[in-house]
């Protein structure tokens, strides 16, 4: 009785998880329309992301600008004796901004 059961719950089982699409499970239908709107989302997607990207890059870039200026004014109060730890540390500001940059960039393509 026992196994009869466990049977009939696995033929259950297989029968709710097969798939009505030919092709077997995990397939999507070739239906032309669904096909044309997935791939209308997914350039709609690609299209906000590259917006993002591109606002960051922006927002990124300012920020490197000001960074190098506010570098440049600290080496100008600078002698060839004096090497500041906060100049320093604004060019390690700059560079791990740089790499940021660059790669967003690179992740584009």
């Amino acid at each position: 009785m026992r196994n009869l059961l466990y049977s009939f719950l696995l033929v259950l089982l297989c029968a709710a998880t097969a798939s009505p699409f030919q092709g077997g499970l995990g397939r999507e239908p070739e239906d032309p329309f669904h096909k044309e709107q997935a791939e209308k989302m997914e350039r709609a997607q690609k299209k906000a992301l590259n917006k993002d990207r591109q606002e960051s890059l922006k927002k990124d870039t300012a920020q490197l600008y000001k960074l190098a200026t506010e570098l440049k004014d600290s080496v100008d109060k600078t002698d060839e004796n004096t090497l500041s730890l906060q100049v320093v540390r604004k060019t390690e500001e700059i560079e791990k901004l740089a790499r940021d940059i660059r790669k967003k960039m690179k992740d584009a393509y």
